[in-house]
């Protein structure tokens, strides 16, 4: 019998704003497959990636006290759905490890707020799709496919924090897991898609917007030219500019793409037969048609 699959839950900022969306599907879907998630207890921001440029040191605090918080609770595994939450649990934790002046200091500021981190006991952070595949299993998962989704073309889009620098998961730059996830649906995968670690544009959408969404729409359009029906994704930022930019697309090829963008976790909830309304396809802004 396969172990009993609980795990702490770090959902990060985005799942609970404007990714809301991902945490209803990834809730659903692992609620529907019997795994377990227990929320972190005051969980803080993780500072992103944007925070270890602006002061490394405190965004390690940061990162770090969500670590604690999960020793705390009795857990040796953290699940974190999103893609800069999940690098920056990893860079923080690899950091106190490798370097004693780091974890010196950080440990000394959890000490100050009645803390503590044990680094000869560090978390095993982990993103659904390990939990998914490694854990729980590709075989277990097909058994529980009520709706196979036969027809569906899917290009995956994994971006360009999930796998690089850590290739822990993965391959940094071909990376295959949410291709078999969503095989295990019973979906067409597009599985040459060249474009899966490229990166969406992240932040330039909102500071240089005519680079950032040029470099959306190559994405996008990559997906057309592949014949996908729809981009499947694991990250907040992702989605949240694959979708919300299409507009600004226009200049590019003088049309709205109004191309679908669904995270991973929404495509599984409907090959496990939940419904749209609680995978929480009212959020998203283009519905694929074969849904």
């Amino acid at each position: 019998m396969p172990k009993n699959l609980k795990y702490a839950y770090y959902p990060g900022c985005s799942l609970k704003g404007s990714g809301h969306h991902y945490e209803a599907s990834l809730l659903a879907v692992f609620k529907a497959l019997g795994i377990e998630l227990e929320e972190i207890p005051d969980w803080n921001c993780c500072g992103a990636t944007a925070y270890m440029a602006v002061d490394e040191m405190a965004a390690f605090g940061m990162v770090a006290r969500n670590l604690a918080l999960v020793q705390k609770m009795g857990y040796r595994e953290v699940v974190a759905p999103c893609a800069a939450c999940y690098l920056g649990l990893k860079k923080a934790q690899a950091y106190i490890r490798d370097y004693p002046h780091i974890a010196e200091k950080v440990c000394s500021a959890l000490a100050k707020a009645g803390l503590e981190y044990n680094c000869e006991q560090p978390i095993a952070v982990k993103h659904p799709l390990e939990v998914l595949v490694q854990d729980y299993g590709l075989e277990r998962l097909r058994e529980k496919v009520k709706n196979p989704l036969r027809g569906h073309r899917i290009a995956p889009y994994y971006g360009c924090q999930l796998t690089r620098p850590f290739a822990d998961m993965d391959d940094s730059f071909y990376p295959t897991i949410m291709d078999k996830v969503l095989e295990a649906m019973g979906a067409e995968v597009i599985s040459d898609y060249p474009l899966k670690t490229r990166c969406c544009g992240a932040s330039l959408t909102g500071t240089i917007p005519e680079v950032g969404s040029r470099l959306s729409w190559l994405i996008i359009s990559e997906a057309e030219r592949h014949g996908a029906d729809y981009i499947a994704t694991v990250c907040p930022l992702c989605q949240f500019n694959l979708e919300g930019f299409q507009n600004k697309m226009k200049a590019w090829e003088g049309k709205n793409p109004r191309y679908p963008i669904l995270y991973f976790t929404q495509v599984m909830g409907l090959a496990l037969g939940l419904s749209k309304k609680e995978l929480g396809f009212g959020q998203l802004v283009y519905q694929p048609a074969k849904v």
